[in-house]
């Protein structure tokens, strides 16, 4: 009779599941199918085995919440339910504050992988890295953990102690860090000059508004003198609004689609255009990524590559390229699901296999030989100096930038390359753009 009852309350279930789905998408022609009775039929039963045989008692509320979360984690990494907290983080961090370790995670092979340590977090300046594997938090083992209970563990009052047990490539045994929790401020964007008229912009993750950020921190670098070539550095950024990376994609582009996705329903596929206007005015570009690059990140860098806006640099992105669509359930509850995969403008998908940079550069560390004791002209007795200090300025300007970020320094070689088959003036149109004339008129084929 339980049995019964049971199969009914799962065919409820599974009904009331198909009708929000039918209310949600009512213009889709897909056939949902038949319900599997016979799947049915073994869920009830299981259902009963636990609520009647499991050693400690567990209301039917608390079990069908586990059976949810169960077919979401079975899923893919990125597919959970969120509950109260899981969902308010949620929510938060794409405002750009949050309280935790300041860590981008997914679950792979049943442990917590990281894909990023966030900016000026306890987790960097602990020294964790992209591609470390969490095995325990404060002793307790990560396997058979979900990736909202993982989170909920490293979630705590600031100010609080975690240890946390990782796993790296290339060492033969773990090793623990100890990390105090803090209120994460994510300033989604920084810029600052390299040397004079070659400027660097930072974006850590894809916020709300990091499209407006990039935007005012261009028009601010340009204020200030004419721009020769920029950096941007997605290297460690673990993705974010989808919407802010079709934003600063569009910043560099004239036009053209970013990215495009599909999946099963009608309204999964969709794309995403630039607005019209290149504000650097084709001002040479050096997209910096690496494997912590992931998501949002990985569709800007995607973009400026397929349309030769801008060369990569650095090392092959995570290569998250799956959309989750969060779908409120509650106030306080909801299923992140992914609903489709991005592709790149000239149709290469993301997932499993990321960005691959046009110049392969590995973060190694660089040691310089000091020539400081060699004689030059300059040492001579009654040497003529020099009229112009801006050779002066510029070395000393990126001194030191070669053992400090050998991946930043080549793209700043790069720059200087391209401005010296390309030299840029104020007012110049970028190469390959001419003005029309009146001989310029008619059709061209």
């Amino acid at each position: 009779m339980i049995g019964t009852r049971l199969i009914a309350l799962a065919i409820t279930v599974a009904g009331l599941m198909l009708s929000h789905s039918f209310v949600a998408h009512a213009q889709e022609d897909t056939d949902a199918g038949e319900l599997p009775l016979d799947e049915l039929r073994t869920f009830a039963d299981v259902f009963n085995q636990i609520r009647v045989g499991y050693v400690e008692e567990i209301d039917d509320s608390t079990l069908l919440e586990y059976a949810i979360k169960g077919m979401l984690t079975g899923l893919d990494p990125h597919s959970v339910y969120l509950e109260r907290d899981a969902y308010q983080d949620l929510q938060s961090s794409t405002s750009g504050e949050f309280s935790g370790l300041g860590l981008e995670v997914g679950m792979e092979n049943g442990f917590l992988k990281v894909i990023s340590p966030i900016d000026g977090s306890p987790a960097t300046d602990a020294g964790i890295l992209a591609g470390d594997v969490i095995l325990k938090l404060d002793g307790t083992a990560i396997r058979g953990l979900n990736l909202n209970e993982a989170v909920e563990i490293m979630r705590g009052p600031k100010g609080s102690e975690i240890t946390v047990s990782i796993g790296r490539p290339g060492e033969q045994e773990p090793f623990d860090l100890t990390l105090v929790r803090d209120t994460i401020r994510v300033a989604s964007v920084r810029e600052r000059w390299l040397e004079p008229g070659f400027a660097y912009l930072r974006i850590s993750q894809f916020q709300q508004k990091t499209g407006e950020d990039v935007k005012a921190s261009i028009e601010k670098l340009m204020a200030e003198q004419p721009l020769k070539g920029l950096v941007l550095d997605l290297r460690n950024n673990p993705g974010g609004v989808l919407g802010a990376s079709v934003d600063v994609a569009g910043l560099f582009m004239e036009s053209g689609n970013v990215v495009y996705t599909e999946g099963r329903l009608s309204n999964a596929a969709q794309n995403y255009a630039a607005a019209a206007g290149d504000l650097t005015d084709g001002t040479p570009l050096v997209v910096l990524i690496n494997r912590g690059s992931a998501s949002a990140s990985e569709i800007v860098a995607g973009a400026l590559q397929d349309h030769a806006r801008g060369v990569v640099m650095g090392t092959q992105s995570f290569g998250k390229g799956s959309v989750q669509t969060v779908l409120p359930i509650s106030e306080s509850r909801a299923v992140k699901l992914t609903t489709a995969r991005y592709f790149t403008p000239n149709g290469r998908s993301i997932q499993a296999e990321g960005i691959k940079p046009d110049i392969v550069v590995e973060r190694a560390k660089v040691e310089t030989f000091d020539e400081s004791g060699r004689v030059s002209e300059k040492d001579l007795a009654r040497h003529l100096d020099n009229t112009s200090a801006q050779e002066a300025v510029e070395s000393q300007a990126s001194k030191g930038l070669i053992s400090r970020d050998n991946q930043l320094y080549e793209a700043l070689i790069l720059l200087k390359g391209l401005n010296i088959i390309n030299p840029r003036s104020p007012g110049a149109l970028p190469a390959g753009q001419q003005t029309a004339s009146a001989s310029d008129s008619g059709s061209k084929s």
